[in-house]
């Protein structure tokens, strides 16, 4: 066959379709590891390989979807890893005989990255290394990495691909019907940060279907320079007469085929449900039509999980926050030395409040371990905010640890034109799909004049190129003078920012607080000088957002430079007063202290306190304090500060004497149900849920002890397991977190859960509520064995049901008490049975 790269250019390529779905067709049982049954049996699995080649697939998939270390583990196979995905690429290359090209299929680990789960990006790194390495010796053709839901494993992945094999790779998330993935990711978050990293392909698998992807490759494609590949369900599955039945027809998937194929998918398969039927009818429909053309575009990006950054004409203006850098301010200096990071997470937080976009991040302290101190600041970072950062740093080892540890796409800061720093800097910036700055300055210093500097931008970029990044991944800094000690060459700066634009076209980054070194009225210089870089072409200046001059300059510059369509940010923020202005703005910053009246229902609360305490003869703090922390402790639950928030019930406890009963009913459940509320109103995504959850889990074992033993018995308690045959069990681990820390006594039986030890532990436990979990419409009617053995049993425990393939309807037909289609509803339906059955579930 042709090089992929020119097939895709003439014509439509088409995957294969469903893997699993044929295995159970022809006797994979429940339960049963996929990978090693197609080990065992190579003739079936060659088969349905023949099939879809027939059937006219371009590219076969191989049966090595789940065969990674941590999947394998489940089966007991961890030590098959190499021996499983050699066999099944050499089964499909057996039947390929150069009529299809063999992909390595990689799927999901099952993992959450830490701080949400319990796996570095090292350890999803290595698994995926194993598992891509193994296929590519086999004589994998290319690699398809699919249904990831968190683009931090999709990063793993990817990285692994194209770091240790030459071969080219298809990336595809998977889409819940909101449009964002099960963490948060919109698709062209997922884009900027996957075509940083130049796989062959980017797309969506999986998912509810063809219908619910068409829009999200439309949305890929207004971005996209790289291919677009999408490989649909054949619909949402159903169970009839216990039998999994996917809707969409070989005739309806072909129609659906022909959409795609114009909204600008280059390749097209099949995912859940999907048969040899439907690739053939896919097929039919799309012979001789030749893709849509892809173009060139050069998106000036970055992104971290859930947003992204867009650079440049007709985006709104963007710059960096300045503030996390030590240098100079030893308070800073000493919580980083510590490790701690406290100061570092409320820097954050304050400078996104002020409006910063992006953020510097600088670990520069004399004697520490700046790798660690890099690892340790980002991961406290993404926890609480969700920006894309910039690293910065003088040394490659914390560069590197903070790029694998940021879910998302950075800017490294910085590299100068000397051949030493570039050798070190250019590749991580490869590597992790990372943009750089460039400073234009080499081994002789800063050149006097704009041109001198220029050339250095030069070699910057010419060495960039060679090291394979794009245009869109340079940044240069034509470096800022002081006018105090050098005046005369202010204007270099500027000057130098208009040619790096008009040469080389690509992004300007200027920490332009420099100039105003060693004068008086800084704050006057710094917004003149910020104005005149904006003129001339900047991108990103650094600054400081707590600089009313400078925030001044940067909106009115985005109506003058028309980045303010209609003037409406630069409306909203001044008109009226000052002051009613900068309520507004903190009113927009800050919904949540906008929309849940919190004062007044602290100050209640404090007045319930002081009174209860002057009739028990304890002295006790102002209410207005009281109030103040009990708003601490509570949004310490809202941002996931895990790390800061036992110090705040410490003082609490013992220094405002306030009753540990108090801080969970009106601080803890307060703040974790308002972040219930931001979580269904799409505010807050699943990473800043879980984390608020953990914030909740840290103060609520801290706090228990201190609690009377009776207001335990006030607390349902829940037995959750997935059952029989079914060993997908991330969901049900997310849902047992929240119910925990909604003051649930959680039993998790694991996965692959028999009715009757499901019931015998309900019985044993003295359960409320039984919760199942199922992933697979094969498994599905194990459910009903459990509500069946529940009622034969006369346990007065409520049974709650969940899972991707179920449905309100699936769940009344077997008679379970109640369906939720995620974690959050997951919570409200187990307080509502609780209900229902006459106890409370707050302490």
């Amino acid at each position: 066959m042709e090089s992929l790269e020119v097939l895709l250019k003439q014509r439509i390529l088409l995957l294969d379709g469903a893997m699993g779905t044929m295995l159970q067709a022809n006797g994979l049982k429940p339960g049963e590891c996929p990978e090693w049954f197609g080990v065992n049996n190579p003739e079936v699995l060659g088969e349905i390989h023949y099939r879809y080649i027939e059937a006219g697939a371009d590219i076969i998939q191989t049966n090595t979807f789940g065969a990674n270390r941590f999947k394998l583990m489940e089966y007991g196979l961890e030590d098959k890893v190499y021996e499983i995905n050699s066999e099944a690429v050499r089964i499909a290359k057996e039947k390929a005989q150069g009529k299809a090209l063999v992909a390595a299929s990689i799927g999901p680990t099952g993992k959450l990255l830490k701080p949400i789960g319990d796996v570095s990006f090292d350890d999803l790194y290595a698994a995926f290394k194993e598992q891509i390495v193994a296929c590519a010796r086999a004589g994998a053709d290319l690699i398809s990495i699919e249904t990831m839901t968190d683009i931090g494993e999709m990063r793993a992945a990817l990285i692994a691909a194209k770091y240790n094999t030459d071969i080219p790779v298809i990336a595809h998330m998977t889409f819940e019907k909101d449009g964002r993935t099960m963490m948060g990711t919109d698709p062209v978050t997922a884009l900027i940060i996957l075509e940083a990293l130049q796989p062959l392909a980017i797309g969506a698998n999986c998912s509810g279907g063809a219908l619910q992807l068409l829009p999200v490759i439309e949305e890929m494609n207004r971005y996209s320079s790289v291919f677009l590949s999408v490989e649909p369900n054949a619909g949402l599955p159903a169970l009839v007469d216990g039998k999994t039945v996917f809707p969409d027809t070989p005739e309806e998937m072909a129609e659906y085929a022909l959409l795609l194929r114009d909204a600008g998918a280059n390749i097209i398969g099949g995912c859940c449900g999907t048969t040899p039927e439907h690739i053939k009818a896919i097929a039919e429909v799309l012979k001789g039509l030749s893709p849509l053309p892809r173009e060139k575009k050069r998106i000036f990006a970055f992104a971290s999980r859930s947003r992204h950054v867009i650079i440049g004409p007709p985006y709104p203006l963007a710059f960096i926050g300045e503030r996390i850098n030590p240098t100079a301010r030893k308070k800073l200096a000493q919580d980083i030395k510590e490790g701690h990071m406290a100061m570092v997470v409320e820097e954050a937080k304050k400078q996104v409040e002020s409006g910063a976009p992006m953020l510097d991040v600088n670990m520069g302290v004399p004697g520490i371990d700046e790798k660690e101190a890099m690892k340790k600041a980002v991961i406290a970072i993404q926890a609480v905010v969700d920006v894309p950062l910039s690293l910065d740093s003088t040394h490659p080892e914390a560069i590197e640890e903070g790029l694998k540890n940021f879910v998302g796409r950075a800017l490294i800061n910085s590299t100068t034109g000397e051949e030493k720093n570039l050798a070190k800097i250019l590749p991580l910036a490869k590597k992790y799909g990372a943009a750089v700055l460039g400073l234009c300055l080499d081994e002789n210093g800063i050149p006097p004049t704009a041109e001198e500097r220029v050339k250095i931008g030069h070699k910057i970029y010419n060495e960039a190129r060679k090291y394979g990044l794009r245009d869109e991944d340079i940044y240069l800094d034509s470096l800022v003078k002081t006018a105090s000690a050098e005046q005369r060459e202010v204007m270099e700066t500027i000057k130098g920012l208009t040619l790096i634009k008009e040469e080389l076209g690509v992004g300007t980054v200027l920490g332009v607080s420099n100039v105003s070194h060693g004068l008086p009225s800084r704050e006057v210089l710094n917004s003149t000088f910020l104005a005149m870089a904006l003129a001339a072409g900047l991108d990103l200046p650094i600054m400081n957002p707590f600089d009313s001059r400078m925030m001044d300059v940067v909106r009115a510059a985005a109506v003058l430079l028309n980045r303010d369509a209609d003037c409406k940010e630069f409306i909203s923020f001044y008109k009226g007063s000052r002051a009613e202005a900068s309520r507004e703005v903190a009113a927009i910053r800050h919904p949540l202290c906008r929309e849940c009246n919190i004062p007044d229902l602290v100050a209640r609360m404090a007045k319930g306190e002081a009174e209860k305490g002057a009739k028990e003869g304890k002295t006790s703090l102002p209410a207005e304090e009281k109030e103040g922390s009990l708003i601490k402790i509570r949004n310490a639950v809202l941002e996931g500060n895990v790390e800061g928030i036992i110090p705040l019930l410490e003082e609490a406890l013992e220094k405002e004497k306030v009753e540990p009963l108090t801080i969970i009913n009106n601080a803890l459940i307060p703040g974790i149900e308002k972040a219930g509320e931001l979580y269904d109103r799409k505010e807050y995504f699943l990473p800043q849920l879980m984390r608020a959850a953990d914030a909740m889990k840290t103060a609520f074992s801290y706090l228990k002890p201190m609690l009377a033993e009776e207001s335990d018995a006030q607390r349902g308690v829940v037995v959750l397991a997935t059952v029989e045959g079914d060993i997908h069990d991330i969901g049900k681990n997310i849902v047992g977190v929240m119910l925990e820390n909604y003051g649930f006594k959680v039993i998790d039986l694991g996965k692959d859960v028999k009715a009757k030890d499901i019931v015998d532990a309900a019985q044993r436990e003295k359960a409320d509520i039984v919760g199942l979990s199922a992933l697979m419409t094969t498994t599905m009617p194990r459910m009903k064995e459990v509500i069946e053995e529940v009622k034969k049993r006369g346990l007065s425990c409520r049974v709650m049901v969940g899972g991707a393939v179920l449905t309100q309807e699936y769940a009344d037909s077997i008679g379970a008490d109640g369906y939720s289609e995620d974690a959050r509803s997951a919570v409200l339906l187990a307080q509502q049975l609780m209900q229902r059955a006459g106890f409370s579930t707050v302490n």
